[in-house]
């Protein structure tokens, strides 16, 4: 797994300092780029909007203000990128059910094996969307 992610340029969007400490510290011993983190939707649009990026970690509440417009902008840049939350699956719009989500809380080996998947090769597709 730490070979897919090895050069991989990914955005992390986590308003919770800790969990953004902890998604930095495991990506970069993968050998990943981390771009951010970023804790509020206007850095995080603003990085997503001037940054090469390979993938992207989405808390989906920052702060109060959901993520999805970045999803949206992410998909129209064809980055690939998953969600982590504590919500359940009624609560993502339809047009997001799609995309992976990791509930909160998550085990860190989970995660980077969810990102690699983002990346495909010699990995499971994506995660399905989990109720």
């Amino acid at each position: 797994m730490a070979g897919a992610l090895q050069g991989k340029r990914i955005l992390v969007v986590e308003d919770e300092y800790f969990i953004a400490a902890d998604l930095k510290r495991a990506l970069c011993g993968t050998g990943a780029e981390v771009i951010g983190p970023a804790g509020n939707l206007a850095e995080a649009q603003h990085l997503a909007g001037t940054t090469r990026l390979d993938a992207a970690v989405l808390d989906v509440n920052l702060g109060g203000t959901p993520s999805f417009s970045l999803a949206e902008q992410l998909r129209s840049d064809a980055v690939p990128h998953l969600f982590l939350t504590g919500y359940d699956s009624w609560s993502i719009p339809a047009g997001h059910r799609t995309t992976p989500r990791l509930p909160k809380p998550f085990a860190m080996p989970v995660v980077m094996e969810a990102i690699a998947r983002l990346f495909g090769g010699d990995h499971e597709p994506p995660l399905p969307f989990s109720s």
